[in-house]
């Protein structure tokens, strides 16, 4: 424990000196966990590291507030923070995390009433999970091989750890084996449940004028590109319409805000380009550029096939769950870190293709063009990835352990 203390403290000067030389004083104070709640009540403390975790476990937070629950949500990033902000949830408050010492996680338990403590994926934080006086539950809790041997080496501090948790579902079986290796009490196991895996998909559908345009079977969908994803995808589809000439293509870029480089690519390309934020027709473009946020469900809804991106280089790879939500035939490259356990079950099922190159993703966007393969391909992602258990299981445990 002395160990995990100084290391903390020292990670703590570095980002508290880093906020104080830039005058963010509320984000020091929050910190510190030196700030009071509106008012003191028996609060739930949900904490999720960034926007990812935050996303995906707001089926989870809904069902809490649905259930007349009040919660304290804590993040580590900005973006995270203004992401849950705008949420406008009922009877939660979203703040920055305090960091993990004894004095800034008393203080945050001591403000807000913390009853009970939910952590997502890899965030067991001991200074919190330790303190924490009622039941400590975590969701989608992920523990890699090398994760775990670094766990290892704090011998003492980590089946203390554990030995505090009432409830934990794994993301995956490995993650929930060395979870009990390294001091998890069996009977707090869960069923496997990735959190990302309860995705929602909006009420909200394309209209006619895109479902007139973008017939399914002749539409696949570039999701969440990178900087280098591009050339790749463009290279696909010029090789694919020699074979399949009305295919279309929405490009959605991870990031808006890289579209006049894109739309260049494009035109070095010899395609034709309509682009989204400008309102520009898509009819007669050959590439759709679909530089907004907010809006992936339309452009799932009408891809038969979904080439899922950044799996070219080594971010890690995007969620396969969306797009088999959509019912998506999925294609993918060869880096999937990010979502290692639900790639493997998809590849076990034969349930989506991993392509290398351009060359490899025309191949099959050309073995697709059947209506027929994409919908059955699309089928077995959504056998391959459901969960041992779904949303209202999951909840119905939570519950139990919330309220023993």
């Amino acid at each position: 424990m002395l160990l995990y203390r100084f290391l903390m403290t020292i990670l703590a000067a570095k980002e508290i000196a880093s906020r104080v030389l830039a005058r963010d004083w509320a984000a020091v104070k929050a910190r510190l966990g030196a700030v009071a709640a509106p008012e003191v009540r028996d609060r739930i403390w949900l904490h999720a590291a960034s926007n990812g975790e935050l996303t995906s476990a707001r089926p989870v937070i809904e069902r809490l507030i649905a259930e007349g629950r009040h919660l304290l949500i804590t993040v580590n990033t900005d973006s995270a923070l203004a992401l849950g902000e705008g949420w406008g949830l009922a009877h939660t408050q979203v703040r920055l995390a305090p960091m993990d010492l004894v004095g800034p996680t008393r203080r945050m338990i001591r403000n807000w009433g913390i009853g009970a403590h939910i952590t997502l994926e890899s965030d067991l934080w001991p200074q919190r999970v330790l303190l924490t006086l009622g039941p400590v539950v975590v969701l989608g809790g992920r523990l890699t091989e090398r994760s775990a041997k670094g766990w290892a080496r704090f011998d003492t501090l980590v089946p203390r750890v554990l030995g505090r948790v009432r409830y934990l579902s794994a993301q995956d079986s490995g993650s929930a084996e060395r979870f009990v290796q390294l001091g998890l009490d069996p009977d707090a196991l869960g069923p496997v449940v990735d959190l990302k895996a309860l995705y929602i998909a909006p009420e909200a559908e394309p209209d006619a004028g895109l479902r007139r345009v973008f017939q399914r079977e002749n539409t696949w969908l570039a999701a969440s590109t990178h900087d280098g994803d591009e050339e790749g995808v463009l290279a696909a589809h010029r090789l694919a319409l020699s074979q399949r000439p009305s295919l279309k293509l929405i490009l959605a870029p991870r990031h808006p805000g890289r579209a006049d480089a894109i739309v260049d690519l494009i035109a070095a390309a010899g395609l034709t380009c309509a682009r989204r934020s400008l309102g520009e027709d898509p009819a007669d473009a050959q590439v759709y550029l679909v530089d907004t946020l907010g809006e992936m469900h339309l452009w799932y809804a009408l891809s038969g096939v979904t080439f899922v991106a950044g799996s070219w280089s080594d971010r890690g790879g995007h969620t396969p769950y969306e797009p088999a939500a959509f019912g998506c035939a999925i294609v993918h490259g060869p880096d999937t870190a990010n979502f290692r356990a639900a790639y493997d079950r998809l590849a076990a099922n034969d349930a989506a293709r991993c392509v290398a190159n351009g060359d490899a993703l025309a191949e099959a966007l050309i073995a697709f063009a059947p209506a027929e393969r994409q919908a059955g391909m699309g089928a077995a992602a959504q056998r391959a990835l459901r969960q041992e258990t779904d949303l209202d299981g999951l909840m119905r445990e939570v519950a139990r352990v919330l309220d023993a």
